[in-house]
């Protein structure tokens, strides 16, 4: 399951994020996961959740971003949640069609592990496409 959370820039997402990450290290079962594009979120999380720091990995794209979850799950299969904040700056790309094929994807790549997802995009939620759309 993804889930998509998009607004424009400085309205929320990732307190809301912080929110849900709470919920699910208190709620599910396993271990979360967190990547950020650099180490911003300072807040006490709870120990179930991890936060991954993505410029310590060299991510530089949505394709790199695909191989690191492949690999963070592939090291530990306990992980339940898998959290993105900023997903463009992450993958260090705006590219629509690119947000759309990764968020694709990752609902593929989630489904029949039962993972959740949920990522957010900084963007007006007006300009989303189709297939964003489809995860909000």
């Amino acid at each position: 399951m993804v889930r998509l959370i998009m607004s424009g820039s400085g309205e929320g997402k990732t307190k809301q994020l912080i929110e849900l990450m709470e919920n699910a290290a208190e709620n599910e079962v396993g271990c979360m996961v967190c990547i950020e594009p650099q180490r911003n979120i300072s807040f006490n999380l709870r120990h179930q959740t991890r936060l991954i720091d993505a410029s310590e990995f060299n991510i530089d794209s949505f394709e790199n971003l695909r191989g690191f979850i492949c690999g963070l799950y592939a090291g530990n299969y306990d992980i339940s949640h898998i959290f993105v904040d900023n997903l463009c700056k992450v993958a260090h790309s705006n590219d629509e069609r690119g947000i759309g094929q990764f968020l694709n994807w990752l609902d593929s790549f989630t489904s029949p592990l039962n993972l959740k997802a949920t990522i957010t995009v900084s963007a007006d939620p007006e300009s989303a496409t189709d297939t964003m759309r489809k995860y909000m």
